[in-house]
Order: structure tokens, then sequence, then C-alpha cells
């Protein structure tokens, strides 16, 4: 038994839990999430606890959130199902404890029949080009995966993609190795909404609207009205017309989802009050928003600035520290 986890055999289930650092709001929650709670036996709630414990390595503190949030865990047996499931998801992981931390992300992986779920699973994203290892990594990552219907959530999915004109085997699969959690998204509330602003209120044209969700997939999963909206503003604020935010937002989707606050405004204030040059050059250069304001901007603006020197934001920008001063003589070259 570790120091600190308290053997349940003799005690009663609430006790065990107090012991546990667990107040009585939380065995409130914790009984009201699942009902039997209170008709399980202390000693095989220790004995759960003590295999995810030290068995699977999830971290105590970690451990503690997993049991407060789904307590339905203490229940299972760990001969029975425990052990079995884990024995599984240890086949699909790369590198130590992604499975605790697959668990710790979302334990009610612990009650699908994994070894059923796979097989399934990785027939469907084979057709998509996925992998076996980019399965076992998307699942590691996302493991929530294990819980959707094929037929109810991944099928949809996939023909929403197709009907953005999105090629099925191969490019669909790129989306989802880089975007794990889109397949979670609801397609009438979230992904389509997203979709149809991109190309209605930004302008983009089919062949962008791909492009854009096949290079930066998380773009689909942000909200219209929260996040996309306030950033097209914004930007219509700044003077851009409508030709230049599609230009923008077709060079870096991204500037439709960075805060406006701490990125887009005072890189925009930068640019014209600091640099002294006109708005319209990051139309040329939208990854200009990507770089840091203080340890790329300023950095390499006072280095030009006490040069005498003048260039593109490319030229300026689209390089490391290392080749920006050998570029403009600050190093000799190798």
């Amino acid at each position: 038994m570790a120091s600190g986890v308290s053997n349940g055999s003799a005690k009663s289930l609430p006790q065990w839990l107090r012991e546990n650092g667990y107040d009585e709001e939380a065995l409130a929650r914790m009984s009201w999430r699942c009902k039997n709670l209170q008709s399980l036996d202390a000693g095989e709630a220790s004995g759960v606890w003590e295999y995810l414990l030290n068995g699977v390595k999830i971290e105590r503190r970690k451990l503690r959130h997993v049991v407060a949030k789904c307590p339905k865990v203490l229940t299972l047996s760990v001969d029975g199902k425990l052990v079995p499931t884990v024995q599984c998801l240890a086949t699909l992981q790369s590198k130590p404890g992604e499975v605790a931390q697959a668990i710790a992300k979302f334990p009610q992986i612990l009650f699908h029949s994994v070894e059923e779920k796979l097989c399934p699973l990785l027939a469907f994203f084979q057709t998509l080009g996925v992998s076996e290892k980019q399965l076992a990594k998307l699942l590691m990552v996302n493991p929530r995966l294990i819980s959707y219907s094929i037929e109810a959530k991944f099928s949809q999915t996939v023909d929403f993609f197709v009907s953005l004109g999105i090629d099925k085997e191969g490019m669909i699969g790129k989306i989802l190795t880089k975007e794990p959690y889109i397949m979670g998204y609801s397609i009438e509330k979230r992904l389509r909404p997203t979709a149809e602003f991109l190309k209605s209120q930004v302008g983009l044209q089919e062949a962008d609207l791909r492009k854009v969700i096949l290079n930066f997939p998380d773009i689909l999963s942000r909200d219209v009205n929260k996040t996309l909206r306030p950033n097209l503003e914004f930007l219509r604020s700044c003077g851009f017309s409508n030709h230049q935010v599609r230009a923008l937002v077709a060079g870096y989707p991204h500037v439709l989802i960075k805060s406006i606050k701490h990125c887009l405004e005072p890189r925009m204030k930068f640019l014209v009050e600091e640099m002294g040059r006109d708005k319209g050059e990051v139309i040329n250069y939208p990854q200009f928003f990507h770089h840091g304001l203080k340890k790329s901007l300023e950095y390499r603006h006072k280095v030009l600035k006490q040069m005498n020197s003048s260039c593109s934001l490319s030229e300026m920008l689209d390089c490391n520290q290392k080749k920006f001063a050998m570029k403009f003589g600050l190093v000799a070259a190798v």
C-alpha cells in the first residue's frame, strides 16, 4: 500500500473517502453521480484506488479528480474489468504514461469494451487513410473517441467533410490527425455554422475554404459568435476591405481565433505606430500575427532601425533568429 493511501477494508466508504481528501460537498456530488456509491464496499474501492495509483501510475492529484468526476470507477472489478482494459490500452501507447493520461482525461474509457471497439474503429479509420499507429495516437490524445458511434457520429462527420469537397481518402484522415477533437463537435451546432460563416461572412471561396480546413482544421471547432465574428469585426475596424480580410484569413486562418486584446490589437498598433508601416503590408505576409511581439517584432525592428535598413515583413520575419542575424550581417555566414 502506497504511503498516504488509506486501506478501506475496515472502514465505511464515506470514512475512507474523507481520509483520501474528499469533503462533504464532494461526497454529496459523488453520491449524486453514482447512485449505488453508498452501497459500495470500502475495501473494494480501496483496491481500485491502489491499482489506478500504483498499477496504472495515475498521479494522486489527478486520481482524486478522476474519482470525483467519475466515482463509478470505484465500482469496477480490478481483475475482471480494469486490468484487461488497461492492458488493451497499453498496446496503443507509444510513450510511458499515455494510458494514465488518457484515463485522467476521460475515465469513462474504462467502461467501454476497448477490444470490441478497436477492430471496427480501425477498419473505419483505415478507409480514411489513418494507420493503426495514427489511430492509437488519436485515442491516446482524445480517448473520448472510443465512446462515439461509427454510424451516428463518425460517418456523419465524414459525410460533412465530403460535402465540402474534401477527398474522403487521405485528406479527411489528415484533418483528424491534426485535430483529434474535431469528431466530438456537433455538425449542426458547430461545424456547419462555422463553415457557412467562413463562406458567407468572410467570403472564402470553396477552394480556399478546403485549404483552410485541411491546414488549420481547429478553426472549424471555434464558436462563430464568441470568437470568429468579434475577430472579423476587429479586422474590419482596422480599415481592411472585404477583399483584404479574405486574403488575411486565407493566408493565416488563425487571425480569426487569436486574442484581440493580447495579439491582434498590440501587433497592429506596433506595426503602424512603432514600425511606421502601412497596415496593408500584412496582407502580403499574414503570418505577421504569428510572431511574438517582444522576442521577434520588437527585437528585429530595433536591429533594423539601428542599421537604418529597410525590408519587407516577410524578409524581416520569415526566418529564425540565426538566419536573421546572418541575413543582416550581425554574424558572419558559416
